[in-house]
């Protein structure tokens, strides 16, 4: 039976609008097509403007925009932020047992969706309603504050239908990971081809356009307008890095009792709950940025110092561009250093948010490890069911569950450490389309040539899909 606060979703689920699942096996070809359409209703919302917006109105949370994959002053101004929310926030319910939900089954599995769903709705209209509240819009009239604010309302359920849309088998991976990566691939671009458009120009374009010295180009110029050459090399730098660590891993021998001789190995990756705890501790961080700007923004911007609230949740400060940057407080410590010479400036900043990231980074691994279905005792069952065990014990759940607690709390832990490591020194670095985003965009490539491989092999052999699981 489902809990008590998920049973509250039964009757709203009902009425929620809903991909169905599909009742008829799907093509690989059909895959890649509606994988292929939802990426260019994601790209084309991407570039229609919300009704009534200023561009000059939108220089805000820079940073944020290619963690949930969107663009200001369009259709796409929210982008995945408020999916991710949600689903941080039901996670952490779960997780922590505040809320009762049996992810093996099948009815609680139905009203965590629907929950997730409803709360992606809400959160869609808080962070619209928000934006508005706090004049980040600027000055707009009443009937285009309505007009905005529905239009981001439908854009969150359109986004929320797509990943729906991918996830339930008409489409390859998940909405929210396509959406993340064409973000971080064309931050990635754009910081190193673009051409000059006003103040900014790529990293290469500045170099070949302008012809700057070496010295001037790795460092960027005196007033940050373009990615420095330091960025450029930082970027190619953490994809390598990323890349190997995907491929570290422990192999545990492992027989199959109903084939004697027959061995196979039990992979456990360092990366063991893949790169989610930094993209969670991310929507965290953002969220506090978020949410202590719209405050500050909607207390009529106190000077620094001039408020206690303020000193604890963040201080803002507007730059000549217009921009607001935080200059204290929490929002101040959750928020990455831009490039090096931001971290010489301030080690303290840095050291701290380099802490923070790491120590959350290894607490939201742990959460997943039980919450995700990967601790050791539901990984033994599974083991046990698919007719593995551990050459030299007998058979039983067990001594397999003993073996993997050696390694799969360490390597959770581990792994999480490391990915909050890389993530802030490419922040540190000033790599291009954020640390976060390449770790992100890096996983998820590498996902979907899994998933591609996969499908591709059970396309052409049928016969695996009983191997595979399908």
């Amino acid at each position: 039976m489902p809990g008590r606060f998920l049973s509250l979703f039964k009757p709203i689920g009902r009425v929620l609008p809903e991909i169905k699942k599909p009742e008829r096996k799907v093509s690989f070809n059909e895959k890649i097509f509606w994988t292929g359409l939802v990426l260019i209703i994601y790209l084309v919302m991407g570039q229609i403007p919300l009704y009534g917006v200023s561009s000059t109105a939108l220089s805000q949370f820079t940073q944020l925009r290619v963690i949930f994959a969107s663009n200001s002053g369009t259709l796409m101004q929210l982008g995945i932020g408020p999916i991710v929310t949600a689903g941080l926030i039901l996670q952490l319910l779960a997780g922590s047992s505040i809320i009762q939900c049996d992810m093996s089954n099948a009815e609680d599995r139905g009203l965590f969706t629907s929950a997730s769903k409803v709360f992606t709705v809400v959160l869609t209209g808080i962070q619209a309603a928000a934006y508005l509240i706090s004049g980040m819009f600027g000055t707009i009239t009443g009937a285009a504050t309505l007009v905005i604010f529905l239009e981001l309302i439908f854009a969150g359920i359109i986004v929320m239908l797509m990943d729906e849309l991918v996830q339930k088998g008409w489409g390859i991976g998940s909405g929210i990971s396509l959406f993340i990566m064409a973000g971080v691939a064309q931050s990635v671009v754009w910081d190193t081809f673009s051409p000059t458009t006003g103040l900014f120009v790529g990293s290469l374009s500045a170099y070949l356009s302008h012809g700057e010295t070496l010295l001037a180009w790795a460092l960027g110029s005196a007033a940050g307008v373009y990615p420095s050459l330091l960025g450029f090399c930082a970027t190619i730098a953490i994809f390598l890095v990323v890349i190997y660590l995907q491929g570290i891993r422990i192999e545990l021998p492992m027989s199959y009792a109903g084939y004697k001789g027959f061995r196979s190995r039990y992979p456990i990756k360092l990366l063991y709950v893949s790169n989610l705890p930094v993209i969670f501790a991310a929507a965290l961080f953002a969220n506090v940025l978020f949410f202590a700007q719209l405050l500050w923004g909607t207390q009529g911007r106190p000077a620094p110092g001039h408020s206690l609230l303020f000193n604890i949740i963040g201080n803002f400060n507007v730059t000549s561009s217009g921009s607001v940057q935080p200059i204290g407080g929490a929002a101040y410590f959750v928020t990455a250093p831009a490039n090096i010479e931001q971290v010489a400036a301030a080690p303290i900043r840095a050291g701290a948010y380099l802490g923070i990231l790491v120590a959350f980074c290894a607490v939201f691994s742990l959460i997943w490890l039980e919450v995700g279905g990967l601790g050791p005792s539901k990984v033994a069952r599974q083991l046990m069911d698919s007719g593995m065990q551990i050459p030299g014990y007998r058979r039983s759940g067990r001594p397999i569950e003993a073996v993997l607690k050696r390694y799969i709390p360490v390597v959770t832990v581990l792994g999480g450490i490391i990915v909050g490591l890389v993530a802030a020194t490419a922040d540190f670095f000033g790599a291009f389309g954020t640390g976060t985003g390449i770790l992100l965009s890096v996983g998820i490539i590498y996902q979907y040539y899994e998933l591609l491989m996969k499908e591709r092999a059970a396309e052409m052999y049928p016969a695996f899909r009983r191997i595979l699981g399908e």
